[in-house]
């Protein structure tokens, strides 16, 4: 959600800004502005719509000069998107430009005070009363002011400042919204994502929850709430540019759908040793947990789907998902049995944040399965195991979610010889199935070169649904999410032995069904399922193995996927239905990379 960057240097600000901006788009956004410090004067300029507009405003800037500056990305909260609720705001006497990600809960209350003591305010926006309240606290000490005004916020924040008294600095502070600080050689940077400069230097600092940063072109000096001097640890970041570029690709989308073997290798393969499955991270001793708890939103929520059943199933410990939005607010019964398993591709989602810190409250141990190194949900969690990824720049998750998934299968088959519950047979045999899901990923992309062709067939649906019973369910609400995100099309994710309870009524003639039948023991009641909506007048769309001849007999067109064990299944048959997702979506004429409305990171509630 947004996306911010800094600059300091002896470069030209505004292209390397404005660049920054660019590798920023696939966060969601609908605004964007720049502003460049020349000397003691500051020149902004804002548009609304993609950054491309922005560009076209701001080369033809002469005033846009200098070797400093802030730049922005917006997705509205406050204020509806148009240039003037559009980042960077100015304070009211001109010395100050802030941009911000996050949102502001006492901006009413504030804004009110400031109004009172004289301030007008031009636009619509929580972050436009930031800036006014720092320009109020401001007394000739800018540290001071920043750090005041952060302590005066209730709320989330990710900020960057410019002083007109500074020239040549930039600063930088944060609350629950993530930035973090590249550093140069004469140059320095920050940014709300590593990607903003990734292509100007690996070595990064992350800055932590009220801690503000002071960025000159040769010195980065980090201060806690106190305003104390505060060491930290540089880290070096380990993929490069061409990760975050799309390599022939028409879209960051199919890149990562056809990236998914060689991340899901990356995830397991540095975790099986000597045929053993191996957690640095972890020291838990699982057997005083009586109940594991999964939490996350949106994708990651259906992967904590999947992760419940593997986890039940190999371990027979009672595992729950819930949706961190709802979970934060329900009261839960959690104590210190309680394993919390909070997933996020980020590692910034507003709401699994607070579920867990709801949990912690509670006492129980918090595990993050996160993508991102050094993320606040990395950080808040008691342990955190990497999936290992690579960067995912299109909004829908495609290898975030599958790595989630091989890290469920992983963690549920230590946890189960931990406990006692699989022999050492069954143990070995687990791991060479898991050795074999990147070659089995790869063969689910070679089996289905059709899908194109099938996208064309039934990219013109107004409603489609998607059937499926235990594994293949939990898998059908991902396969779901996928297609309404970037195609725009309803879509709904039904168990099917619901169908007679309801859901049935909405088939009618020509209706798409798509049934995901891959899970074996209940081969022949998803059969009967598809035979119900097709009695109907429902076209059958099935995803089914390999060596699955009966499916051929029901359904209208099929998906293939290799055949693999029932409990390993998840992880590949998601990758058709990515793929498909993705034709339609094109077929459409969608922006697939940056679905309308939606962001990266949901870094507020």
């Amino acid at each position: 959600m947004c996306g911010i960057i800094g600059f300091t240097g002896t470069g030209d600000a505004r292209g390397i800004i404005l660049d920054g901006l660019k590798r920023l788009e696939y966060r969601g956004y609908d605004s964007a502005g720049i502003a460049v410090q020349n000397g003691n004067e500051i020149n902004m300029v804002k548009a609304q719509g993609k950054v491309d507009n922005l560009i076209s405003i701001a080369e033809k800037n002469d005033k846009l000069i200098g070797t400093c500056g802030i730049g922005h990305t917006r997705w509205a909260t406050h204020g509806v998107p148009n240039d003037v609720n559009a980042h960077p705001h100015l304070s009211e006497d001109g010395k100050f430009a802030l941009v911000h990600n996050g949102i502001i809960e006492n901006q009413l209350e504030i804004k009110e005070r400031l109004i009172k003591k004289g301030m007008t305010f031009k636009s619509d926006t929580d972050t436009e009363v930031m800036v006014q309240l720092l320009s109020y606290n401001y007394d000739g000490d800018i540290k001071k002011a920043i750090l005041k005004t952060m302590s005066e916020i209730v709320g989330s924040f990710g900020i960057g400042v410019l002083c007109a008294d500074n020239p040549g600095i930039v600063y930088t502070a944060k609350v629950a919204s993530p930035i973090v600080i590249g550093l140069g050689v004469g140059e320095n940077y920050f940014g709300s994502d590593i990607t903003a400069f990734i292509n100007h230097t690996k070595n990064v600092i992350d800055l932590d929850d009220n801690e503000l940063a002071e960025v000159s072109k040769d010195k980065v000096t980090i201060y806690n709430y106190k305003g104390e001097e505060v060491k930290k640890s540089i880290r070096k970041v380990t993929w490069d540019i061409a990760a975050a570029e799309k390599s022939g690709y028409e879209h960051f989308m199919l890149k990562e759908i056809m990236e998914q073997p060689a991340a899901i290798k990356a995830t397991i393969e540095p975790r099986i040793k000597d045929d053993k499955i191996v957690f640095d991270e972890l020291n838990i001793d699982i057997k005083k947990f009586d109940r594991v708890l999964i939490t996350a939103c949106g994708s990651a929520y259906y992967a904590g789907c999947v992760g419940k059943n593997v986890i039940e199933k190999i371990c027979r410990l009672h595992t729950s998902a819930e949706v961190a939005s709802e979970l934060r607010y329900s009261d839960p019964m959690i104590d210190e049995k309680t394993l919390v398993i909070a997933v996020s591709q980020s590692g910034e989602t507003a709401d699994t944040i607070a579920a867990m810190k709801e949990a912690k409250s509670k006492g129980a141990v918090v595990l993050a399965i996160v993508n991102v190194v050094g993320s606040t949900i990395a950080k808040l969690a008691d342990y955190a195991i990497y999936t290992w990824a690579g960067p995912e720049i299109a909004v829908a998750t495609t290898k975030g979610y599958t790595t989630q998934i091989a890290v469920f299968y992983m963690f549920a088959i230590w946890a189960a010889k931990q406990l006692g519950k699989i022999d050492d047979k069954k143990y070995v045999e687990y791991i060479q199935d898991i050795k074999r899901l990147p070659e089995r990923a790869q063969r689910t992309l070679d089996l289905n070169t059709k899908v194109q062709k099938l996208a064309d067939k039934y990219f013109h649906n107004k409603s489609i649904f998607f059937i499926g019973r235990y594994f293949d369910y939990a898998v059908c609400l991902e396969g779901s999410l996928k297609l309404k995100e970037i195609s725009y099309i309803h879509s709904e994710a039904y168990a099917a032995g619901e169908l007679k309870h309801g859901t049935i009524a909405l088939i009618e003639e020509g209706r798409l069904v798509v049934a995901v039948c891959c899970y074996e023991p209940l081969l022949d009641k998803i059969i009967s399922n598809i035979q119900q909506v097709k009695a109907r007048g429902a076209e059958v769309l099935a995803l089914a193995m390999e060596d699955n001849k009966k499916i051929f007999k029901e359904a209208d067109d099929v998906l293939l996927v290799p055949k693999t064990d029932d409990i390993f299944m998840p992880i590949i048959e998601i990758i058709p239905l990515q793929l498909f997702a993705y034709y339609v979506a094109k077929n459409n004429k969608c922006d697939i990379d940056k679905p309308k409305n939606l962001a990266k990171s949901v870094t507020v509630e």
